[in-house]
């Protein structure tokens, strides 16, 4: 977002440069033209006035004098025409051509060179002045005067110069202001940024900081930061209620289970019994519960930093503390990992991951069936991904975005022991490691479960 304002600020700044320094420079070629204009309309003039005053050859070589001495000192061409066209004196070349022509018949009737061509520092290197010679409507002649502009275009150039230096500096000078007042205005929202990219990461503690910027980007880092610390404290009520909740239950509960153990001696056979051992079943079930919970809260709580973990050992050792489990009952586990694979995870969070795969796995895929896991180097070697799959029956696929919520279980599977809280607290963790956790179909049936890591 900087770098776009300041593109847009220095688009204007450069605009507004070129606004000021184009028409400068225009009008300063155009004054510069005026002024030569006006130095050699005075010469014409006062040529003018001695052609007009021939009447003797000692006149007309006066004349001439003059014209060689003016042309000597400013590099320039006078001719003196009389009004039938006839040469009364020269000093260098007689000016020709369509212009030229123009110039002569605009002054024999009696009109001066009232406009020149604008000098620009590339052109044009002569002017053309014509000058008529005679008083009020007489006109006997006419003096052109052609005129060298090196040394108006050398002005010229140089002014430019000057002002294109002017522009540079007030363009860099404009453009350091621009930099600063934007670094200043997108501070505050950097912070902002930051911190709601803290918040979304799960650190309840992310505030903004920043006390600069605008009164009204202040004001908005107030409100954000009221209302981060109003969800913090929300989130953590909340998540401190099912902690203590849990917790709180936990003691009742393993009395209740002692007190029923211990009356089962004295129940008789029969209907009793039947509904003694029903009741230890749900004793047991709501104990599990109450453990998936309590480390579902934990899990949402954590702060603990990303370390660097050996995700190839842990897998190994999952899956060798799994095996067992697994010839027991009837399903085959096999195991392709990639060694040395390392990933920031919190502690033991791929062997827990995989503890939770592994245990839908052995509940849900029929015996005879196959379950693998794979561990190997993300896309282009980013990150490391665990797989697990398995040729079991799978499940519909409009039921795969619902496995991961909480207490969700297929009709199918509801008699299966299990909570519904192991596929939620693995993509706890997962998202807590900075990873993500995806169910997709595999082929020919089955499931497939990803867990991707991110690089260190």
């Amino acid at each position: 977002m900087r770098r776009r304002l300041l593109a847009v600020l220095t688009a204007l700044i450069g605009t507004a440069v070129l606004l000021l320094s184009l028409p400068l420079a225009e009008s300063y070629a155009r004054g510069r033209t005026e002024h030569l204009l006006l130095q050699r309309r005075a010469d014409a003039v006062r040529f003018a006035d001695l052609a007009n005053r021939i009447r003797t050859d000692a006149d007309r070589h006066e004349l001439a004098a003059e014209l060689t001495r003016y042309a000597e000192l400013y590099g320039a061409a006078v001719t003196v025409v009389d009004a039938s066209g006839g040469v009364l004196g020269r000093a260098g070349a007689t000016p020709s051509g369509a212009t030229a022509d123009e110039a002569r018949s605009r002054a024999l009737t009696g009109r001066s060179t009232e406009a020149l061509p604008t000098i620009l520092p590339w052109g044009p290197h002569t002017v053309l002045l014509a000058e008529p010679v005679g008083q009020d409507e007489r006109v006997n002649g006419a003096v052109l005067l052609t005129v060298p502009t090196g040394s108006a275009r050398h002005d010229v150039l140089v002014r430019w110069a000057l002002i294109a230096a002017g522009a540079v500096t007030a363009f860099a000078t404009a453009a350091l202001v621009a930099a600063g007042l934007a670094r200043w205005l997108l501070r505050p929202v950097a912070e902002l940024d930051r911190a709601v990219a803290g918040l979304a990461d799960g650190r309840l503690e992310a505030r903004a900081v920043s006390d600069g910027g605008p009164p009204e980007l202040r004001r908005l880092r107030r409100h954000f930061n009221g209302m981060a610390q109003a969800v913090a404290d929300a989130l953590r009520r909340q998540r401190d209620f099912v902690a203590d909740a849990s917790h709180q239950l936990r003691n009742p509960l393993a009395t209740l289970v002692l007190q029923l153990e211990n009356a089962e001696p004295h129940v008789p056979p029969g209907p009793g019994l039947a509904a003694h051992a029903l009741a230890l079943d749900e004793a047991d079930r709501l104990a599990e519960l109450l453990d998936g919970l309590l480390a579902l809260a934990r899990m949402e709580s954590t702060s603990e930093p990303l370390t660097d973990h050996d995700v190839s050992a842990a897998v190994n050792d999952r899956v060798a503390a799994w095996a067992p489990v697994f010839r027991a009952g009837g399903q085959e586990l096999t195991a392709d990992v990639t060694p040395g694979l390392r990933a920031p995870t919190l502690p033991d969070a791929a062997g827990r991951v995989l503890d939770a795969l592994l245990d839908n796995a052995v509940k849900f895929v029929p015996e005879g069936q196959q379950v693998r896991v794979v561990a190997e180097p993300g896309p282009e070697g980013d990150g490391t991904v665990i797989r697990v799959s398995d040729t079991g029956p799978g499940v519909t696929a409009d039921q795969l975005p619902l496995l991961l919520r909480r207490f969700t279980r297929a009709p199918e599977h509801q008699n299966v022991p299990g909570t519904g809280l192991g596929l939620a607290i693995a993509d706890e963790l997962a998202r807590a490691c900075g990873g993500t956790l995806t169910i997709t179909g595999a082929s020919p049936h089955g499931l497939s479960v990803e867990l991707r890591l991110p690089g260190a």
